[in-house]
């Protein structure tokens, strides 16, 4: 199968507008099988698509992170919650924790994640398009067509069979 990755990144691709149109239709009320059909697409696609060829997430969105994750990287850091919380996060204009820099810190030079076992609920959840809440999150589908593109290719291939 064609590389997705390179596939996605000469494709023209169409307008956030045009995008948001395409996610409103694909999470449309009368559209309820559209997460059973989203998690198999998913499934599919990722058979195809290592990220760790791309990492585009972790060099462009600073994850958000909730409680728990702080609590979390901060015991494998061995740091206190409040000196990792003032080295690595910020709040964001929403007010959510984020991480400060873009890049990720902990993204390593051949793209591999230093704290991939404790790694925050944003980051281990991403892209949204599985676990049968592709409906639920489509506000954030359509930024990450164009940062990622497994999503991409799952937007696509849902748009051809709804």
């Amino acid at each position: 199968m064609e590389d997705l990755i390179q596939k996605w990144k000469s494709a023209r691709l169409p307008s956030r507008q045009k995008v948001r149109g395409d996610i409103k239709r694909l999470t449309a009320k009368k559209n309820r099988q559209i997460n059973e059909l989203a998690d198999k697409t998913h499934d599919e696609v990722f058979k195809h698509i290592d990220c760790l060829d791309c990492a585009n997430c972790c060099t462009s969105i600073p994850p958000m992170l909730v409680p728990s994750d702080v609590k979390r990287i901060s015991k494998h850091l061995n740091l206190k919650e409040k000196e990792f919380t003032s080295q690595y996060l910020r709040r964001d204009e929403d007010g959510d924790m984020v991480m400060t820099q873009s890049p990720c810190t902990f993204l390593g030079s051949d793209n591999k994640c230093e704290i991939y076992d404790v790694r925050p609920k944003a980051c281990r959840q991403y892209p949204h398009t599985d676990a049968g809440e592709f409906r639920k999150n489509g506000h954030l589908h359509v930024d990450n067509v164009f940062t990622c593109p497994a999503v991409y290719h799952i937007v696509e291939q849902l748009k051809e069979v709804v």
